[in-house]
This record gives structure tokens, C-alpha cells and sequence, in this order.
């Protein structure tokens, strides 16, 4: 009876142990996000624009948070304005429709205000 009390509490602990680690975290430059944005040569030329501005806009983001959640917060939707700017910019450069053409049109238009707003919200906290 008392090695059934031994084996039940050692193995409630270990359980307990595994499940009070921290899940790790997925590594960018193998998960399938990533290897979606890189090129292939059967990729459209506006297909390889984006895949480019997505990874120009993942590698703008912050890798580290201030803990701040208004700076950080600034930080963050400046690169992701950003490549929301590109993206745009490739869809006014090689899509037809006109209410796409319209709403990248807007979209740069938008997004180039908020940044600009952002840059100056940043330079008054010295960021």
C-alpha cells in the first residue's frame, strides 16, 4: 500500500511539473507563416511583391516590448501600417479592379497620416 502512495504522489507531481511549464514558443523562421511568405519561382510577380512586404513588415515589428503598452503599441502598428503602404502599393501597381485600385489608394493615403502621426508621437516620449 505505501508504494501505491509513493507511485500515485510521485506521479501527481510530475504531472503537475509538466503542466505548470511555460508552452514553448514557435520559432519564426520554421513555422509555416514564414515559409508561406517566401518566394517560389511558380509565384505571379505581384504574389512575390507581397510575400516581400510581408517580410519587410515582420522584420520592421519590435522584437521586444518596452512594457509600455502605448509605446509598444506605437511600435507595432507603425511596421504593420507600414505594410499595409506596401501591399497597397502592390496592388495599385498590378491589380485591375477599380474599387481595389480605390481602397489601396485610400489605404496609403490613411495609413501615411497614422504614421506620421506615430513618428511624432514617438519623438515627444524619445523613442
Amino acid at each position: 500500500m505505501m508504494r501505491f502512495v509513493l507511485t500515485a504522489g510521485l506521479a501527481a507531481s510530475m504531472i503537475t511539473a509538466a503542466v505548470a511549464q511555460p508552452a514553448p514558443k514557435p520559432q519564426m523562421g520554421d513555422s509555416m507563416p514564414m515559409k508561406m511568405m517566401m518566394p517560389e519561382a511558380s509565384d505571379s510577380a505581384s504574389t512575390k511583391e507581397y510575400k516581400a512586404s510581408m517580410m519587410r513588415m515582420m522584420q520592421a515589428m519590435p522584437s521586444k516590448f518596452t512594457g509600455d503598452a502605448d509605446v509598444d503599441f506605437m511600435m507595432q502598428m507603425k511596421a504593420h501600417h507600414q505594410g499595409a503602404i506596401d501591399m497597397a502599393k502592390v496592388a495599385l501597381a498590378n491589380g485591375k479592379d477599380p474599387t481595389v485600385k480605390r481602397l489601396a489608394t485610400e489605404i496609403v493615403s490613411a495609413q501615411e497620416k497614422e504614421i506620421k502621426t506615430i513618428d511624432e508621437w514617438l519623438k515627444t516620449k524619445g523613442k
